[in-house]
């Protein structure tokens, strides 16, 4: 299915323009079976990313705009009487969807962000005492501005924990931006990407990610790097169990999308610091990214 992902690669390629590290990561997200957090300054195609991806593989797109109004059953659903069958009736929230996009996660208050817990790691709700799997596959991408704090609420450790890799776009290059305005010019839009990848074969192509191969020292130098967050001076937290078994699906998914049928240990360092450095909470004023590339440092390579 190598076509499949090029073909993938290349329709997202036209509505973000020179992104194709944030393209790969969100893919990498997406058949490890996880979940991506976009920690980036507005206006840069966080949105525009969640809303071709959900196009370019024909899946059903929600979007929660996130606000400190927002209820739990708004995001959830909810059970409603209907007076002509004489019983409640649930109306499901915009969680049940393919690809779900939580904007602005960080602006909705703690009670209505813990109602994303369940459906994220166990991809059901539970309402009224009844369990309702949400379809699959399912995927969330919340973003969040890491520059202003004001009237937000920071995500728990708990729902950070939940996220497979965390990551940002950032700016465009010079180049990059005035390709951009030109595409203004043309009569082509991110509507016009036409679904490229059925979402049974995004079912398939993560059982195909889960066969890749880890040698055993592969699997010690992951163990090794999550391992040394929780004893290394300068964090009060360290990498969950969580954590590792989300680290060991990405760095299969990345090898697999380079095409290979095994993982190398460049692999695991370029995912490590998209992977690990936000379940991390640092002591003071140190940077966890800063943290990750110490402990990449300290840790032998096999």
């Amino acid at each position: 299915m190598r076509d499949r992902i090029e073909t993938l690669v290349q329709n997202l390629s036209k509505a973000i323009v020179g992104k194709d590290e944030a393209i790969r990561l969100v893919l990498v997200a997406l058949f490890s079976d996880g979940h991506a957090l976009l920690e980036d300054v507005p206006g840069v195609g966080k949105t525009l990313l969640a809303k071709s991806l959900a196009r370019c593989i024909d899946g059903n797109f929600q979007r929660i705009q996130c606000t400190p109004d927002l209820l739990p059953t708004d995001v959830t659903g909810t059970s409603i009487w209907n007076p002509s069958s004489g019983e409640f009736q649930f109306m499901p929230g915009p969680v049940f969807a393919n690809i779900l996009l939580a904007d602005e996660i960080n602006r909705a208050t703690p009670r209505t962000q813990s109602a994303l817990l369940e459906v994220m790691e166990e991809h059901q709700v539970t309402t009224d005492g009844l369990s309702r799997p949400v379809p699959d596959p399912f995927f969330v991408v919340a973003t969040q501005n890491p520059v202003e704090y004001q009237g937000t609420f920071p995500l728990p450790e708990a729902q950070m924990d939940r996220f497979a890799l965390s990551f940002s776009l950032g700016y465009p290059t010079e180049s990059e931006e005035l390709s951009m305005l030109n595409r203004l010019g043309g009569s082509a839009t991110n509507r016009d990407i036409q679904p490229c990848i059925t979402l049974e074969e995004v079912v398939a192509l993560r059982q195909q990610c889960a066969q890749v191969t880890l040698e055993a020292s592969l699997q010690q130098y992951i163990l090794d790097l999550v391992r040394a967050t929780r004893a290394h001076r300068d964090i009060t937290l360290g990498v969950s169990p969580r954590g590792s078994v989300a680290f060991y699906r990405a760095v299969q998914a990345l090898a697999y999308l380079e095409g290979r049928d095994y993982a190398i240990p460049d692999d695991v360092k370029t995912l490590a610091p998209h992977v690990l450095a936000h379940r991390l909470i640092p002591v003071g004023n140190a940077r966890p990214k800063d943290l990750i590339t110490e402990i990449l440092d300290a840790t032998p390579i096999p």
